[in-house]
């Protein structure tokens, strides 16, 4: 009996050291360099954003951040991998709404949920987008194209950066709100779609906005509104979808942070702090704006989450509605 008592006080000995080692670890974070996984190709846009805010974060906590790029199907093998790692901190996933509210509905057999294997930490930045048309159609105005559209059924067509991209989904959902109907005309990137907007022989597109709208300010295609909830601030000069006759449209790509599941709420709350306080530096929101991103407005880690859970239903209605899929 008191070797039964004995074993008992060994084992819960050795629980309480992992339990103190643990919170010591929390407590000291980050006392080595940090992984930070982005699931995109080096100078990609989520990879600029990254190293952007990375480096104000790892100034203000003396401490590496490596921005480790792992590529591959659209971002969700990184997203997997990282979905692996240990929920200590010392690996994070900086990623956007591609890998956790559009994919998981374009490909449903990922090697991770986005809902049970990570952890919302912060939302670090968002990317509106511009309605773009070309110069030989008439529309001055988002209703003056809507009211085009409808009035030549079918002889439209819209330019995107392939099957199931934020391209895609964006025109899929203003097209059905406007209810207007366009013929849908992918391409491998919008770079390679805008000559041919140029040229006429596409009529709409929705683009970033640092892609999008030097060719705007150059005369060469018509800017019309931004997707955005609010007014972008880096073209404030142009409406909202919203405000040009779709209410509640807003579509943005949003980038944000995640740890695995299983991270302490305190780890969590440290990590989220230090994000949220490196997106309000003035000069990341300069560096940001040079990319087309604006830095996301304050929100906890529970809001960002259920923001991103939105989003997600929101794609979801629309890829099954207009029945999208992947090349």
């Amino acid at each position: 009996m008191r070797l039964l008592s004995w074993g008992r006080g060994v084992w819960g000995l050795a629980g309480l050291l992992v339990v103190s080692a643990a919170a010591h670890a929390q407590a000291n974070w980050p006392d080595r360099p940090v992984r930070v996984i982005v699931p995109f190709p080096a100078s990609g846009a989520t990879d600029l954003v990254a190293r952007t805010v990375t480096q104000r974060v790892a100034a203000d906590l003396g401490q590496q951040l490596v921005v480790d790029n792992k590529p591959g199907a659209g971002g969700t093998l990184g997203t997997a991998e990282a979905a692996k790692a240990a929920p200590d901190g010392y690996t994070l996933l900086l990623t956007t709404s591609s890998t956790h509210a559009i994919s998981p509905h374009l490909m449903p057999k990922l090697a991770y949920d986005p809902r049970k294997d990570f952890v919302p930490v912060a939302h670090v930045a968002d990317a509106p987008s511009v309605l773009l048309v070309t110069n030989s159609l008439p529309a001055k105005t988002v209703g003056e194209l809507i009211a085009y559209a409808k009035a030549h059924p079918g002889k439209l067509n819209y330019a995107t950066s392939g099957n199931g991209t934020i391209v895609h989904l964006n025109t899929a959902a203003f097209s059905a709100q406007a209810g207007v109907d366009m013929t849908h005309i992918p391409y491998k990137g919008t770079a390679l779609a805008i000559p041919d907007l140029i040229a006429g022989q596409t009529h709409v597109l929705f683009d970033s906005l640092p892609t999008g709208m030097p060719h705007a300010k150059a005369g060469r295609l018509r800017a019309l509104a931004v997707t955005s909830e609010k007014r972008s601030t880096l073209a404030p000069e142009l409406p909202t979808l919203a405000e040009s006759g779709l209410p509640g449209y807003s579509s943005v790509t949003w980038f944000g942070v995640y740890l695995p599941a299983g991270a302490p709420p305190a780890l969590v709350e440290k990590v989220h702090k230090a994000f949220a306080k490196a997106v309000q530096a003035p000069e990341v929101a300069e560096s940001l704006a040079k990319l087309g991103v604006e830095p996301a407005a304050p929100r906890t880690p529970a809001q960002f989450g259920a923001m991103v859970q939105a989003d997600s239903n929101r794609w979801a209605t629309v890829i099954r509605q207009h029945k999208i899929s992947v090349d």
